[in-house]
């Protein structure tokens, strides 16, 4: 990209554009890009500069575009009033990393299973049980957020989904 947009320098939308730019001259231009993504150029801008929100179906074609589909799981965990709340934002790593992460989050899963059970025998979970069984929830997790993870460098590099 030509010039860089200082006081957009931290927008996700506009660092994702210039991500897609290096492979994508097209996405060197505000102009362009909102012509590719099908909204207004002038909206586009205010989106970078975060002048305004975008909605869901704009964060989704940007993602499309620019082939950042870590956008959508950024705009539901930071931006989205109910994904906010619920959604765990996962970064993507090199394939080799993010392997590794999601099999050490699965190292102990016979462990987690046999607790689980344990638990759930009699239908209750009693309050000695609750430390385990937080336990549980956070192994859950961080298997959930990894796999996220892996599931994004895939639909990014292998064009999965």
């Amino acid at each position: 990209m030509g010039k860089k947009a200082t006081k957009a320098a931290d927008n996700m939308y506009y660092l994702a554009r210039s991500e897609a730019a290096e492979h994508n001259p097209d996405f060197s231009s505000r102009e362009k890009a909102a012509e590719i993504i099908g909204i207004d150029r002038t909206r586009l801008a205010r989106i970078e500069l975060d002048t305004i929100a975008p909605y869901p179906e704009e964060v989704r074609a940007m993602a499309l575009a620019y082939n950042m589909p870590e956008l959508c799981n950024a705009y539901c965990a930071r931006e989205c009033p109910i994904g906010k709340n619920s959604v765990r934002e996962v970064s993507i790593d090199d394939f080799d990393r993010l392997a590794l992460k999601v099999l050490g989050s699965l190292k102990d899963i016979d462990s987690l299973r046999a607790s689980l059970i344990a638990i759930s025998e009699d239908g209750v979970i009693e309050e000695n049980e609750r430390p385990a069984f937080q336990k549980i929830l956070d192994s859950l997790e961080k298997i959930s957020t990894n796999a996220k993870a892996l599931q994004l460098w895939a639909i990014k590099n292998i064009r999965m989904r």
